[in-house]
């Protein structure tokens, strides 16, 4: 019983600091449910978590929302994304984590010392930075920072910035969840965990949005960036040991 209680916490946590930053609940979530499940249940639960942290940032973000931006970001995205995961056993995905990770720490350095350096967006690069960070997700099956990286160097404003990454990660997550469940990950013992964490992740998200509507737009980019770097540092730390 405390172990559940444990889990749902974490995941409820987890999921205050993605709606702050914009992504990162998965990350964060992911290698703490393995203390509580085994890896094939782990993901699922954190997938539909995912899932449901991202339809309350939708909801709680939705006059952000900017259709542009999520179709010529959002379906190169996802279109590349199918390709990175066709090719993902051509590439060393630990070298392609130190290059990403030490990629991202140096753009990301580059913005907090240049508040006013930014990414033009025009069509093309918006549509060229969907389908680099759509390919990596492909490839390394996490690509949040880097979406990231690429929505904050667009200088967006912050309830934009989050309803765009969160519309584009709930597309990546209504593709993988059906995987999941057809390879049998979710057993039916852990039925019951599904709407408690309905309850924690739009509570997290509510929360997180009631957060972010206190912070000054300059301030989130730099919570946003350092959220980036530290997540980088992981990247490389991760390719590195492997």
């Amino acid at each position: 019983m405390l172990e559940d209680i444990l889990f749902f916490v974490v995941a409820f946590i987890s999921e205050i600091i993605g709606a702050i930053a914009g992504f990162g609940s998965s990350t964060i979530f992911l290698p703490l449910a393995l203390f509580f499940v085994d890896f094939k249940t782990a993901l699922i639960l954190v997938a539909i978590s995912h899932l449901f942290g991202n339809l309350g940032r939708i909801n709680f973000f939705r006059h952000g929302l900017d259709i542009k931006i999520i179709i010529t970001f959002g379906i190169p995205s996802i279109l590349l994304s199918f390709v990175g995961a066709s090719i993902v056993g051509i590439l060393s995905q630990d070298i392609l984590k130190v290059i990403l990770g030490i990629f991202l720490i140096v753009i990301s350095i580059l913005f907090l010392l240049r508040p006013a350096l930014k990414f033009p967006t025009n069509t093309s690069t918006v549509i060229t930075g969907g389908g680099v960070s759509g390919l990596i997700t492909g490839l390394l099956g996490t690509g949040g920072a880097l979406r990231a990286t690429f929505l904050t160097g667009f200088n967006l404003e912050k309830t934009k910035y989050i309803a765009t990454a969160a519309v584009i990660a709930l597309a990546t997550d209504a593709t993988r969840i059906p995987s999941y469940l057809s390879q049998g990950f979710l057993l039916e013992q852990y039925y019951y965990y599904i709407p408690i964490l309905l309850a924690t992740a739009i509570g997290g998200s509510f929360i997180g949005r009631k957060i972010v509507d206190k912070i000054d737009q300059q301030v989130f980019r730099k919570i946003v960036l350092v959220s980036i770097i530290l997540v980088s540092i992981n990247f490389i730390v991760d390719g590195v040991k492997s």
